[in-house]
């Protein structure tokens, strides 16, 4: 089966598509005066953007792992998905607090979707 790369830096790339099934890098917004509110703002509408520009869309994600820089962000970030998940289209979900590529990123989500 084909797999295909979407937009690589040579070190990774930002979508793979395989077996009608397309899986994101993680998406992140490390801005210094974003909290986790905004920060997970910004990537869920970078999620929304990938999937919509490769064939998919939210409410065809089947599983997300949220990386919280400190798990007491887990409230506020949840009250941000909880308003943009669409009821019945609940993807499988892991949240797990990790240490951070930079200071100031405070969440980063990897999606995989199924292709339209």
């Amino acid at each position: 089966m084909e797999i295909k790369r979407h937009e690589g830096t040579g070190r990774m790339s930002r979508v793979v598509e395989h077996n009608q099934t397309i899986y994101l890098c993680g998406q992140t917004h490390g801005e210094k005066d974003a909290d986790v509110k905004e920060q997970t703002r910004v990537c869920l509408e970078k999620v929304e953007k990938l999937l919509n520009e490769y064939g998919s869309d939210k409410r065809h994600i089947l599983s997300t792992t949220i990386y919280l820089k400190d798990i007491s962000m887990f409230q506020d970030m949840n009250s941000v998905w909880d308003a943009w998940v669409e009821d019945g289209f609940e993807p499988a979900r892991a949240c797990v607090e990790a240490k951070m590529a930079r200071e100031d990123i405070l969440v980063e989500l990897s999606v995989i979707a199924a292709v339209k």
